[in-house]
């Protein structure tokens, strides 16, 4: 006797879940004849981002109906039964509500995006309800161009491809102070590119899913020497001379100094410190004959510059003993006659004043 409701209890479900399957069969698109397609009226639209969790909500029309979950042609849950072996997805309902036959997703990903139906099986048989799950991917940049070197006036072309949905836009910038845009896309052609269009170039990556994606590409632009700067300081006898060369070049340029058609090297008080973009020529204990010109040449692989600078001797100040000018008269690059020419300018100007005022 205690088996019969059981066996009946059993034919039941069998006969609910044998509905259920009819019921959605005919929204499977497994169950159409082939070539045939079925226009779904979807009910709600839920966007969910990559990663995060996905609640598609569905309720219950009364205390005795039941549901079911479907995706595409796959039976997710029936009832509280659960035929999907992903453990990603569940039943839920609100505390409180018992109509609540929701189902969530957690850490969605691109492979759950499509349709899905909540069938509700009552004696009314209302019409499934049919959602559209849009899961949203932040953009990633997944190729760009390595770092680049080039010789000034090359074409240049930089690539930037990324992926996202929805299709993220594609910007670059040259980052300097300026930080020049250029039109989107995933290509930057550069036509004859010049030294100052050289460093870093950054490809962003952007949809309004998240923040945009970033990564840079360095661009180096390699060009002959150019000599902008040549400085020397006159000098005395026995003091220390200093001749500075700069230079700019990519690669960095070797220097060389010559005096006259003389190569100058370093020892007995000359030294010679060379920088990536500078050469300090420095000479100690200053004799005549290292007066002259001096020529600094910078060199790399692209081309050779030059530039000349005379050092020049300074005469050092005299000293007068003069009663009514006890302080000393320079003559910076005189001689000392013309200091002592001077100082006499200077007694017949005094002299020819104290004639006016007598008369």
């Amino acid at each position: 006797m205690d088996i019969m409701p059981a066996v009946q209890d059993a034919c039941v479900s069998g006969q609910w879940l044998t509905a259920i399957i009819l019921s959605l069969c005919c929204f499977l698109p497994s169950c159409l004849p082939a070539g045939q397609t079925v226009d779904y009226l979807t009910d709600e639209i839920v966007t969910s981002r990559q990663g995060d969790t996905a609640l598609l909500r569905c309720y219950l029309l009364d205390g005795i109906s039941k549901g079911a979950w479907l995706n595409r042609s796959s039976i997710i849950f029936a009832g509280n039964d659960k035929w999907s072996v992903d453990p990603r997805v569940s039943i839920v309902s609100s505390v409180g509500d018992k109509h609540e036959y929701s189902l969530q997703i957690q850490k969605v990903d691109v492979s759950d995006d499509g349709q899905y139906t909540c069938s509700i099986q009552s004696e009314r048989s209302p019409r499934p309800k049919l959602l559209k799950l849009i899961v949203k991917v932040p953009p990633k940049i997944y190729d760009i161009s390595s770092d680049v070197t080039v010789n000034e006036g090359s074409n240049v072309s930089l690539i930037c491809t990324a992926s996202g949905k929805p299709e993220p836009t594609i910007s670059w910038r040259h980052i300097t102070p300026l930080a020049k845009k250029y039109d989107n896309g995933e290509y930057l052609n550069i036509t004859g590119i010049t030294r100052d269009q050289a460093g870093e170039y950054e490809c962003s990556a952007l949809n309004d899913i998240a923040s945009p994606d970033t990564k840079t590409v360095k661009v180096t632009v390699n060009f002959p020497p150019s000599i902008h700067e040549m400085k020397s300081h006159g000098v005395g006898l026995g003091r220390t001379a200093l001749l500075r060369c700069e230079a700019a070049a990519v690669p960095s340029p070797i220097f060389e100094w010559y005096k006259g058609e003389k190569r100058v090297t370093k020892g007995q008080g000359i030294d010679i410190k060379n920088l990536s973009s500078r050469s300090v020529l420095t000479v100690t204990n200053m004799t005549e004959d290292r007066y002259g010109n001096y020529t600094c040449v910078a060199t790399n692989k692209l081309g050779t510059d030059n530039a000349s600078v005379p050092l020049i001797p300074i005469i050092e100040p005299t000293t007068t003993n003069a009663v009514s000018s006890p302080a000393p008269n320079t003559a910076p690059y005189g001689s000392t006659g013309s200091a002592h020419i001077l100082l006499a300018c200077r007694y017949l100007v005094l002299a020819l004043s104290s004639f006016i005022s007598v008369y």
